[in-house]
């Protein structure tokens, strides 16, 4: 199963959180966290293996202004 990571840097961890599922993880290095996400989601998905694949999002950039 493919997934998608957004992975962000806070304060000194990296967090890396799935876009398809409400699932998160972090580590010390931007690595550590897709290995630690990687993990989360299979221990996820453990107890429902016939579960179907998420829908993949729909990644867009959007504008906004910001008065200043």
């Amino acid at each position: 199963m493919r997934l998608t990571a957004a992975i962000t840097t806070e304060d000194r961890f990296w967090v890396a959180r799935c876009l398809e599922v409400d699932v998160t993880s972090q580590g010390e290095s931007l690595d550590e966290a897709r290995a630690n996400l990687t993990e989360a989601l299979e221990l996820y998905f453990e107890d429902d293996p016939a579960m179907e694949p998420p829908q993949s999002p729909i990644i867009a950039p959007i504008d906004i202004r910001i008065a200043g």
